[in-house]
């Protein structure tokens, strides 16, 4: 493909139970892919089904598209990271996020304000437990380590087993520009979602000004493979019409906002006055086909060739397809595009 974007399959979160995605990620590997990643909300988690596709693949790296930062606490991400990282032989990439306030809130219970700040705090803690360096404190305004309330008999403790990797890539799940500075600053990695190919320094341009070259940006982009271009156009906008219209809150939304700094405000606005007012199927019609083109990889597989040249000129180092579970689907794909 020329420039060596790559390629990975994004399977979300399960939107029923069970939902094995296991033959799509085996054709993945067999046809080239280069990762696979799983997501979560508030159902099924990432790690686990991640354990269950390491366990039947040998190559593809795996990574998480995001952890919850207030789901675990800093030890015991770092904890499950290690763990999966040596049973994967180091195909772990640990993507981290704090989710909204919706669900930070409303379903773990934690309190949402200063993300940067213990997004921060939470990175710092995991890289010092894998380094074992010493004993480990933490003197930080959220993860205070030991704690310093309760019985008073916490101690220092190290981490006992050695990583299979010193360092397991971590990458922060950021839309907002100060969000997307950190993840510059201190992550190994970006991921991005709902970036709008052709509006990349629209988007980003001022938070990537310090990028480093080895920053690894990879972006999931909704992936719908059909023949009938108006059919997948309308599947495309379907989810570009819930997070606009329908996540976080009016007002706080950070989907809506992404789509707002590439230009589309005044349409983002109106998906999402459609959307909360309960006319879901007017929210979709809102969205228009300049952003949908330009988020999502849609219609034949030649026709994916054709958009992929775009992101390979682009500063997007992976492209995850989300939604793409037919191995005929990616088979066909893996052919045109030679992988």
């Amino acid at each position: 493909m020329g420039h060596d974007l790559k390629l990975g399959l994004g399977l979300g979160y399960w939107a029923k139970q069970p939902d094995d995605a296991t033959e799509a990620v085996l054709a993945a590997e067999e046809v080239g892919f280069d990762s696979v990643w799983a997501g979560e909300a508030y159902g099924s988690d990432a790690l686990t089904p991640l354990t269950w596709y390491a366990a039947r693949t040998t190559r593809i790296k795996i990574g998480t598209s995001i952890i919850q930062l207030d789901a675990r606490t800093p030890a015991n991400a770092a904890m499950a990271a290690m763990t999966l990282d040596a049973l994967s032989q180091g195909r772990l990439m640990l993507g981290l996020g704090v989710s909204g306030p919706q669900i930070v809130e409303g379903w773990y219970g934690r309190p949402f304000p200063k993300p940067l700040a213990r997004t921060r705090e939470y990175v710092e803690i995991m890289r010092r437990i894998w380094d074992r360096e010493e004993p480990l404190t933490h003197e930080g305004e959220f993860f205070p380590l030991p704690h310093p309330g309760g019985a008073g008999l916490g101690k220092p403790l190290r981490l006992i087993t050695e990583p299979f990797r010193p360092r397991v890539p971590v990458y922060l799940g950021a839309q907002g520009p100060k969000n997307v500075a950190l993840a510059v600053e201190i992550g190994d990695g970006w991921l991005p979602a709902f970036v709008h190919v052709d509006k990349f320094e629209e988007m980003y341009g001022d938070a990537l000004v310090d990028r480093r070259p080895d920053l690894d940006i990879v972006a999931s982009v909704n992936t719908f493979v059909d023949d009938d271009l108006k059919a997948a156009f309308r599947r495309a906008k379907e989810p570009l019409a819930w997070y606009v219209g329908g996540m976080g809150a009016k007002g706080a939304n950070f989907h809506y906002d992404a789509v707002t700094r590439a230009g589309f405000g005044a349409e983002a606005e109106r998906i999402q006055e459609l959307f909360l007012a309960g006319r879901r199927d007017e929210a979709v019609d809102a969205v228009p086909d300049e952003l949908v083109d330009g988020t999502s990889l849609i219609g034949s597989p030649k026709r994916i060739k054709e958009r992929l040249e775009r992101w390979q000129r682009s500063e997007v180092n992976t492209v995850v397809m989300m939604g793409l579970r037919d191995t005929a689907d990616i088979r066909a794909l893996a052919k045109e595009i030679d992988l």
